[in-house]
């Protein structure tokens, strides 16, 4: 959605109970604020209150994103209330990461390109080469990591000073074909989403479509989630299927799979961008 004046996104979870809209919207009209959207849903398993309000100051009037702040913290306590307050004006900071396979890096920047994804590119790292070159032509500063076994701790807290150095908020795993240790999960928890085809656990390994295809499979699918310490298990952000038959042969899979992880990583990284995902234990809640 298009915003023509500065706007401002603030987000909730707190345990569910009564009065939580009523003071937050209270607070936002104190603050001259006017909501321009609203979304909000209870968590009746987990007894979870979530909401995501997008609002801009009324014209004429000063915009004191302090006191604002200083109100939402005095309503905190009452509510056992986490929140976080967005500006609309200060993209958020995304760092990629891929190795040889180009097509989802290739999506990203074009829509990066086309201002679909308000978002600014930190850096690009990768264990090879390969990829060096497309980076560069968009003028993104691009890190080479190689990753060996023996290598592997030493380069995954260089990726953490880069990701401190360049102020990175978000890292995205763009097919990006390393198995990260459980402490650089822990480290970037729910700042960190990876893409991956939708066939594991059934086909784990090498040449998962062509595994697909000896089994005659109906569907190809794509999974787009934040990173865990649990292999391809963390909270999931968006899936995609297409409808796929007999006639398809292994190429055909793998170019089927190409597109359905390009589309499910762009739309979960557009979610996250716009700060509509909330990681709800090991699901989401997703405000589209």
């Amino acid at each position: 959605m298009d915003h023509p004046e500065p706007h401002y996104i603030l987000k909730i979870t707190c345990p569910a109970t009564s009065g939580i809209v009523a003071a937050v919207t209270s607070c936002l009209a104190g603050q001259n604020c006017y909501i321009s959207e609203l979304a909000q849903f209870d968590d009746e398993f987990t007894g979870r209150f979530f909401m995501r309000a997008v609002f801009r100051f009324n014209k004429g009037s000063s915009a004191d994103v302090g006191a604002l702040r200083e109100g939402l913290g005095g309503l905190a306590g009452g509510f056992d209330m986490q929140w976080e307050l967005f500006s609309g004006a200060e993209p958020t900071r995304v760092l990629l990461m891929v190795s040889k396979f180009d097509h989802c890096l290739t999506d990203l920047l074009y829509r990066h390109r086309k201002g679909e994804m308000d978002m600014t590119i930190t850096a690009v790292v990768s264990n090879h080469l390969d990829l060096r070159p497309m980076a560069e032509r968009e003028g993104i500063r691009f890190i080479y990591l190689p990753i060996t076994k023996d290598t592997k701790a030493v380069q995954e807290a260089e990726l953490l000073r880069i990701v401190e150095e360049t102020r990175t908020d978000l890292v995205v795993l763009a097919r990006y074909m390393q198995i990260l240790s459980d402490d650089l999960c822990r480290k970037l928890s729910g700042r960190a989403i990876n893409i991956h085809h939708s066939f594991l656990p059934g086909f784990k390994g090498a040449k998962p479509y062509h595994q697909a295809y000896d089994r005659g499979v109906k569907l190809i699918g794509a999974t787009a989630h934040y990173v865990t310490s649990d292999l391809d298990e963390g909270p999931i952000i968006e899936q995609e299927i297409q409808r796929v038959d007999h006639t398809h042969r292994p190429d055909s899979l793998v170019a089927i799979g190409r597109d359905t992880e390009t589309v499910a990583l762009s739309k979960a990284l557009k979610y996250h961008l716009e700060h509509r995902v909330f990681i709800n234990q090991d699901k989401t809640v997703i405000f589209r």
